[in-house]
Formats: C-alpha cells, sequence, structure tokens
C-alpha cells in the first residue's frame, strides 16, 4: 500500500508504522483518506451529540472514546494514545500525566468560572493541541472535544472553526489559529481567545 500524503500545515506526519494501521487497503492518496475520515467523523458528532448531559467529557475514558468514535473506522489504532515521538506535542511518557492534568484544570475552571467560558474553552483546546496525545487526527479531535466542553459552560454558545468557507478564507484563517497556538505556547493566549471570541455564535 503507497499513500500519498501532502499534508496541509500544521499537520502531524504519519510514520510508516502508523499507516499500517489504516483499515481500508483501497486508500491511496490524501484525497481520499480525508473523505473517509471525514465520513467517520459525522459518525462520531453523532454519536457524541446522543450523548446524555451525564456523560463526562473530562475524563481519561472519554477523550480516548471520542477520538475512537471520529476515527475508529478509518485506523485500528483510534482512541490509543500515541507510542511514538512526534515533531510536536509532549514526550509520550508525558501523555498521560499532560492530559489528567489538563481535564482536571478544565474541570476546575468550569467549576470556580477561573475564565469566561470562551476563554476557558480556547485554554482547554490549546493544552488538548499541546500535548498531541494520538498518533492523528489531534487538531479535529481538539476542536471537538472543545466545543462538548463548551457546551458543558453554556450551551447557547457555539463555535465556527470553518473560517469562512473559502479557500482564500480558509488559508488564511488556518494560518491565523496556527499562529495563535503557537503563542499560546509560549503563554501569550490573548491571539487563541480573541480568535475564539470571533468564531462564537
Amino acid at each position: 500500500m503507497t499513500i500519498e500524503l501532502n499534508e496541509p500545515t500544521g499537520a502531524t506526519p504519519l510514520a510508516p508504522d502508523e499507516l499500517l494501521g489504516l483499515k481500508a487497503r483501497h486508500i491511496s492518496t490524501r484525497g481520499e483518506l480525508n473523505e473517509l475520515e471525514g465520513d467517520n467523523i459525522i459518525e462520531g458528532l453523532s454519536w457524541l451529540e446522543r450523548r446524555s448531559k451525564s456523560f463526562d467529557v473530562l475524563t481519561d475514558d472519554a477523550v480516548r472514546e471520542v477520538h475512537k468514535r471520529l476515527f475508529g473506522k478509518v485506523w485500528d489504532w483510534a482512541g490509543a494514545y500515541r507510542q511514538a515521538e512526534k515533531n510536536i506535542g509532549v514526550p509520550v511518557w508525558q501523555i498521560s500525566t499532560e492530559m489528567r492534568t489538563c481535564l482536571d484544570d478544565a474541570r476546575y475552571w468550569r467549576e470556580k468560572g477561573t475564565y469566561e467560558p470562551l476563554e476557558a474553552t480556547a485554554r482547554f483546546h490549546h493544552k488538548l493541541a499541546w500535548v498531541h496525545p494520538f498518533a492523528n487526527g489531534n487538531g479535529r479531535w481538539a476542536r471537538i472535544m472543545a466545543d462538548a466542553y463548551l457546551a458543558t459552560i453554556d450551551p447557547d454558545l457555539f463555535l465556527d472553526w470553518s473560517g469562512g468557507g473559502t479557500p482564500i478564507a480558509d488559508r488564511a484563517h488556518r494560518a491565523r489559529y496556527n499562529a495563535a497556538l503557537r503563542a499560546a505556547d509560549r503563554f501569550e493566549f490573548g491571539p487563541l481567545v480573541e480568535l475564539v471570541r470571533k468564531m462564537a455564535a
């Protein structure tokens, strides 16, 4: 199986052994893979929307299950924390600890009202993306997790992550989004919080 993957800027390259986890052996291009993952994500979102209000998104089991539901029909490693180092993300041996800290922080912010809902969501999203716990799909999973978290704080708020819907607008939005994440890596959360506020509908 040979796959021509022209990864978009900011995407995590898949290692050869991770590519072996592809369930659909007929896939040979990034476009085909995107389509297959897109269908799986739609199913995963439908599953997440059907969860009862008692479903606690801020647990280790939940974050793994959400990733598995979003990508499990495409990748056999979906829902399992990565075993290989990446060009971004924490070292493999820190993933479980950093995820526990991230979830505990997010719960504390929600319970204590440490930040207003959109800032709490921006910070939670950044930490998930920063940890980068899975082999791939981290950005999409982290955005969906941020949406699910925000819904537990203020169900009337919704984030439009699309950036405008045209190729030019999408490229500009992706560049702003990636720059805001990199700024947050340096503990400069202002750009990301501002971007999330602009995306709120």
